[in-house]
């Protein structure tokens, strides 16, 4: 059933379930790509289901949203005939600052998140791009995080649990409301970056961490990525143990204000004392430092480093990788080639601790670039990554979509994941055509 003849006469059905304030027949397209029929905004678990149901009756497909801050990896979806927005899923589920755990609605944003624990001196190490519009949900579904994966870790580091709704309007639920549960399947990390594939996910609980006593950023600059491999190197063997080791590239420096040279910040928290062991680990290669207001400013602009790109350069491809150590440098290397000679420029931030990065590439000033450039540019980045690293696109031309989005060989345990797919969503009512399963 397409988007054309969408039965927008079933919107009384569904007002019936959410409320007539909460369904909106033919919104405004978005950035699925797509428009859809009927957007509705349920205001619990039992709604989403009840709404499920009449999915899989009458064979309506379902793209559950949060904050829109990013187009969801894999392919444009073929027809969205309902859009759910899970804003309404704004309750505390529970929360206690002596064990460091919280559990909130899938709506929450966050920023209202963070502000919550930061009343009791505690931190939420969820650091999503535009923190006031990314949601709780959203930041589960997709996986993503910012530079703080360094010192804390991803999503699936600091969550504990999650409550869903399946494709087939089961309520369901993986982990709990402590660190420590019950072993058996992990529904939980399967549902970590399935992308809204399997289930609608209505609540999660999280890990949280003491707050930083004071935190500082000593920026490096080098005129290049060899000499800021090195230091790179340098930071990782020494006994430093900072929160956050980013690399960004000149490129991606005129985004941040930081000027035109390769830079690496290493963001550290602690006492005075240990703030001056760094000064002197780091040494003469930091050129300056920052602090308060101007250092959370920084940060947030580098976690918000794929939504300025999308921003600024609409016609961009915007790719996250995680791979070797070791293959940072040449990958990147490499990658400057291809950008180049497809008339792109190419700028990177990264956790380049971890192994994590995000490139970009966007025309080079005086150009034009077609779909022609685009798929040779995914090509050309296809044929010189290692076998062994990951990459998912964040974002590139709709044209462009269905050309750039496989990537690499096809997973080995593809009809796992078509059996999970069928025992959890069988009528593949969500998100369908987002992957080939």
């Amino acid at each position: 059933m397409s988007t054309t003849t969408a039965p927008t006469h079933f919107a009384p059905e569904f007002r019936a379930i959410c409320g007539t304030d909460n369904v909106i027949e033919a919104p405004p397209q978005n950035i699925l790509g797509v428009a859809p029929a009927i957007a509705v905004t349920p205001g619990s678990p039992d709604e989403i289901v009840a709404i499920l149901r009449f999915a899989n009756e009458h064979g309506l497909s379902v793209v559950p949203a949060g904050g829109f801050t990013q187009q969801q990896t894999g392919n444009l979806p073929p027809q969205v005939d309902v859009v759910l927005y899970t804003s309404r899923l704004a309750e505390v589920e529970h929360y206690d600052p002596g064990d460091l755990t919280i559990g909130v609605g899938a709506g929450w944003t966050i920023a209202q998140l963070s502000a919550k624990v930061r009343a009791d001196n505690l931190f939420f190490a969820g650091d999503s791009a535009l923190p006031g519009r990314s949601t709780v949900g959203g930041l589960v579904a997709t996986g993503l995080y910012g530079p703080h994966r360094h010192g804390y870790g991803g999503p699936r580091d600091y969550c504990i649990g999650v409550r869903f709704v399946t494709g087939d309007a089961r309520k369901a639920k993986g982990g709990g409301r402590v660190v420590k549960n019950v072993a058996g399947y992990d529904m939980m990390k399967l549902l970590i970056g399935s992308q809204g594939t399997l289930g609608i996910i209505t609540s999660a609980s999280f890990k949280l961490f003491p707050a930083p006593r004071q935190t500082r950023t000593f920026v490096s600059e080098f005129p290049s990525g060899e000499e800021a491999f090195a230091f790179r190197d340098r930071v990782l063997h020494s006994p430093l143990d900072p929160i956050c080791l980013e690399l960004i590239s000149p490129e991606a420096g005129g985004l941040f204000d930081l000027g035109a040279s390769w830079s690496i910040l290493v963001r550290a928290t602690g006492s005075d004392a240990v703030l001056a062991r760094y000064r002197a680990e780091l040494g003469a290669a930091v050129s300056r430092e920052i602090d308060g207001r101007s250092e959370n400013d920084l940060w947030q602009a580098v976690s918000d480093f794929p939504c300025l790109v999308q921003e600024r350069y609409p016609r961009s491809l915007l790719v996250s990788m995680t791979l070797p150590l070791a293959d940072v440098q040449p990958v990147l290397d490499g990658l400057a080639l291809v950008a180049h000679s497809n008339d792109f420029t190419v700028a990177a931030v990264g956790r380049v601790g971890v192994g994590h990065l995000l490139v970009a590439m966007w025309p080079a000033p005086g150009t034009e670039v077609t779909l022609v450039n685009f798929v040779n540019a995914a090509s050309g980045l296809r044929n010189r990554l290692p076998r062994d690293v990951s990459v998912a696109v964040l974002h590139c031309p709709p044209e462009a979509r269905h050309h750039v989005t496989a990537w690499g060989p096809m997973p080995t345990d593809l009809e796992s994941m078509r059996k999970v797919k069928m025992t959890l969503d069988p009528r593949d009512v969500l998100n369908r055509g987002r992957f080939l399963f």
